[in-house]
């Protein structure tokens, strides 16, 4: 009887960690694509990387969060291929992972690996997909301007959805 209660509860937990992670992953590529004009490029604010606020309050949020910008990647209308689909995505995950380890002390702080990790990582390597001539003008240009994007999504939407989530109690919900 016990064993079938605990894998009932492991079931369930799995379950809402899929669900939750879904959710999170379709709401990103959703927010990222229909945005597109703001989402891809040397000069981006992606309103999905709000999301990244996530992993501050849960391990479990990074999955949904890595995924979402995965397949936002994949979809990219400019089609930048596999540097971008791996190198986005690797920007992420390092950010979620530090997100998660500075969020657990500081949440506020918790906000800042992905600025860096998105300036450094994409920024890093956007010029050599869009730019015919790289200087490292451009490539410092790039990457001040990708963190500056990142930078206004999390200070103006995720500064406030991190207060609400932690106020609210919804970081207790989440898997």
């Amino acid at each position: 009887m016990t064993d079938t209660i605990s894998n009932q509860s492991k079931n369930k937990k799995l379950l809402r960690f899929i669900v939750f992670n879904g959710i999170v992953a379709a709401l990103y590529v959703v927010l990222t694509y229909f945005l597109a004009p703001i989402s891809y490029g040397p000069i981006q604010a992606r309103v999905s990387e709000v999301m990244t606020v996530f992993p501050v309050f849960s391990w479990g949020m990074i999955p949904g969060v890595t995924l979402g910008c995965f397949i936002s990647n994949l979809l990219n209308p400019d089609n930048l291929g596999p540097v971008d689909i791996i190198g986005g995505t690797l920007a992420t995950l390092i950010a979620g992972v530090f997100s998660r380890m500075i969020g657990k002390k500081n949440m506020w702080l918790g906000i800042i690996p992905p600025i860096l990790a998105n300036g450094i990582i994409v920024g890093g390597y956007l010029p050599f997909l869009l730019f015919d001539e790289v200087t490292w003008q451009s490539v410092a240009l790039t990457m001040l301007s990708v963190a500056a994007g990142e930078a206004a999504v999390l200070v103006v939407l995720g500064i406030p959805l991190t207060a609400v989530i932690g106020k609210t109690g919804l970081k207790n919900k989440l898997p």
